[in-house]
């Protein structure tokens, strides 16, 4: 099946991907009521998942469709800056530092774990 896909223009390939990444973020934000819960946990999530694919060494196909694609559209980067930034105009400076910290503290040991993952 890699095969056949490899065979289709990258924007395609990153389409389909994006597509698939982009309703699995939609169902995370139905099942935790979106908000900065659903903002942590697809970002999180997708940081384990990159690293064990990137650390898996898969077919460039693969890797466009499920890394760029799946993984571009699932997680956000702006959703991230957009909570951080609300919580801090609201006063709470700690909170802010906090959830700025901690999602990327978190997100990084993703990574690492979805690479051990993939190593073990």
């Amino acid at each position: 099946m890699i095969d056949a896909l490899a065979r289709l223009p990258v924007p395609i390939l990153v389409g389909l991907g994006g597509a698939a990444g982009a309703l699995a973020r939609y169902a995370v934000d139905v099942a935790l009521d979106g908000g900065r819960p659903s903002t942590f946990a697809v970002n999180v999530l997708g940081s384990v998942l990159l690293g064990g694919l990137v650390a898996s060494g898969p077919p460039e196909a693969a890797l466009t469709i499920a890394g760029t694609g799946f993984c571009g559209a699932f997680t956000t980067f702006s959703s991230f800056a957009v909570n951080v930034a609300e919580v801090a105009s609201d006063g709470r400076v700690r909170l802010a530092v906090v959830d700025a910290l901690g999602t990327l503290v978190a997100a990084l040991l993703g990574v690492g774990i979805g690479t051990a993952m993939v190593a073990w």
